[in-house]
């Protein structure tokens, strides 16, 4: 019972981080998203999609920390200009309401 209830669990952690990735290149802005992206925002997106993959329960709280650690961390880097990284910020949390979707 217990390893059903392991294997459940991440099946539906993997199915929310390729919910996530098909989004970010896919979404409603996906050909712009594309065509404007760097390559800092590429590695953001990718470390918040690994960071995913640790967090135990996966919930709208939990997704947006990850989302706020990663952001505060590039912000420190100093690679991102302040309004760059809030733009992507609110991109990132917005995308919370797709990826909610595919985990029920």
């Amino acid at each position: 019972m217990e390893k059903s209830k392991k294997a459940v669990g991440a099946g539906i952690a993997l199915a929310a981080i390729a919910a996530a990735a098909t989004y970010f290149l896919t979404g409603p802005r996906g050909r712009e998203n594309r065509e404007k992206i760097a390559a800092w925002t590429l590695d953001m997106k990718a470390e918040v999609l690994r960071r995913m993959r640790q967090v135990k329960l996966l919930n709208r709280e939990a997704y947006h920390t990850v989302v706020d650690e990663v952001a505060a961390r590039y912000q420190r880097v100093g690679r991102v200009s302040s309004s760059e990284m809030q733009h992507l910020t609110q991109e990132l949390k917005g995308a919370w309401s797709h990826i909610s979707r595919q985990l029920k």
